[in-house]
């Protein structure tokens, strides 16, 4: 299996090098698809080993260009890995076996990385959340088999909720893996917007997306998408 990691970063110079280092250790490839930094992270990406291209910004442009170069260089497997969250150890065997079981892609429980109880009590409801559901979210490590990505054309180029559509779609073409242990994740949304207001935030966009309202207007509610 070539498993090949996509990142999206934009201004993502103190989170990056983590979260880059679990990707080349995983990973066969690994690309970073740069949104148009203004800071080092394009340089940080390129002196450690990886593919760093430029795209236009917003998630979903950047995941799906990122994805066009891994395919091109024969990727079997996307792992779509935000600038921001670090792999677990053996995050590589997890999704080898996933897939040789059948799952056409998935992702892993997650932790946060603020160690208040308020976030550990978080991260339990996301994971029971991602196992009902079995829809782990960009935050995640989501990853997909090369021929499910194809068939589903990618992401959505939306400025928020490509990871909840992709996933949405994927379910239907097989099944969908949940990986333990947790990959771990940035709280800073939380801490910097304050947790009750970002978590009722985050349900609402949800609940008016499964209703119909076009993304493009939610992201109106959720600024500093990056």
């Amino acid at each position: 299996m070539r498993l090949a990691a996509v990142v999206p970063a934009l201004d993502e110079e103190a989170s990056l090098p983590r979260a880059l280092a679990s990707a080349l250790e995983a990973a066969d490839l690994t690309v970073v698809a740069d949104g148009g930094s203004t800071d080092a992270t394009a340089d940080l990406a390129h002196s450690a080993g990886a593919i760093v291209l430029q795209s236009p910004s917003g998630r979903g442009r950047q995941l799906n260009a990122g994805a066009r170069a891994a395919l091109d260089r024969g990727a079997d497997v996307l792992l779509f890995l935000h600038a921001d969250t670090v792999l677990p150890p053996r995050a590589r065997a997890s999704i080898e076996a996933a897939v040789a079981g059948g799952a056409v892609g998935g992702g892993f429980e997650v932790r946060f990385d603020d160690p208040r109880r308020i976030f550990a009590l978080g991260s339990r409801i996301v994971n029971l959340r991602t196992r009902l559901l079995r829809a782990p979210l960009g935050d995640q490590a989501q990853f997909v088999e090369r021929a499910a990505f194809l068939a589903l054309e990618g992401f959505r180029e939306w400025p928020i909720l490509e990871d909840l559509d992709l996933i949405r779609r994927l379910r239907r073409r097989g099944p969908i893996a949940i990986l333990r242990p947790p990959a771990i994740t940035a709280a800073r949304r939380f801490a910097e917007r304050g947790i009750t207001r970002t978590i009722v935030t985050n349900w609402s966009i949800w609940a008016l997306y499964l209703l119909g309202v076009d993304p493009v207007r939610l992201a109106r509610l959720y600024p500093h998408i990056r």
